[in-house]
This record gives C-alpha cells, structure tokens and sequence, in this order.
C-alpha cells in the first residue's frame, strides 16, 4: 500500500476560519515543493470548496462544522472538504466518490455551483460525494522536474 500522511482539521463552519485553511495548504505545499503558482491554485481550489460548505451546509443558526484532510503523498497532494463533519477514511472516500462530471445538474451539489467548475480548472482531479453532505476530493499532482534540467548541466567556465 501506497505511503502517505494524513493530516485532518476540524473547523467552524464560518468563512472567517477559511484563512487558516488557505495558510494550512499553503505551508504543506510549500513543504512539498509545488510552486508559488501551483499553491495559489490549491489555496483558491481550496477556498472555493471551504466557502460552498460554509455558505450552503448549514442553516444561519446552525453550529455546523467543515473537516479538511490532506493526503500528503510523494507526487501528489489530496484534499478533502466536507461538510457535517465525521472523520476521513480516506480508502473508504476514494472508493465512494465519483469524478465531478460538468454535465451534472450543478443545483443538485448546491446552488453557486461556479466554484465547482473553478475547482476542477485548477486542480488535476477532483471528485464530488454527496450523499449525506458534500464531500469535494481534490488532487494536485507534484510537477516531474526534467530530467537533466538541474543534474547534467555542462559547464562552459573552467
């Protein structure tokens, strides 16, 4: 089985704690060395997800919560956003979600479904379960550097 680590936060469902989510990616991207753009597309991709559930989950007077878990892998970074809470397994996830197919009724995730169309323009895939909730699987994939770019350059001084 394929090594990785896990690393799951738990927050209030308010837009005020999508900062620290957009700071958490960032700062595990950076350790993984995707570049500046790369990150800034997670930390909108991310965004994007965090407020659909902050915004839609749950009704105004609702003490709701949103858990993000981040699949750190050697090529590539998974993010999870879902609502109503629960814990990730994230085996169990994989095997239940779907690919977010642009021609699903966007209504039927929820309304201002853009975002969803943003996220799978900035990320390499994403899958949508929505079951109970709305779980949003996001995958970044760790550029491959070129061969030869960095090991066998000729030098041309002596």
């Amino acid at each position: 089985m394929e090594h990785f680590d896990f690393i799951e936060m738990k927050l209030p469902a308010k837009p005020e704690y999508v900062g620290v989510i957009r700071l958490s990616a960032s700062g595990i991207a950076n350790r993984m060395g995707f570049s500046y753009e790369d990150i800034e597309d997670l930390k909108v991709a991310i965004s994007e997800a965090m407020t659909n559930a902050t915004t839609h989950a749950y009704e105004v007077d609702e003490d709701g919560e949103v858990t993000v878990g981040f699949g750190v892998y050697k090529d590539r970074l998974e993010v999870m956003v879902a609502d109503h809470g629960g814990s990730f397994d994230l085996q169990e996830v994989r095997k239940t979600t779907g690919p977010y197919q642009q021609s699903e009724k966007i209504e039927n995730l929820r309304e201002g479904g853009f975002g969803l169309f943003l996220i799978d323009a900035l990320m390499d895939n994403v899958q949508i379960k929505s079951d109970y909730g709305v779980i949003v699987l996001m995958t970044k994939n760790l550029p491959v550097n070129e061969v030869g770019l960095d090991d066998d350059q000729i030098s041309t001084s002596q």
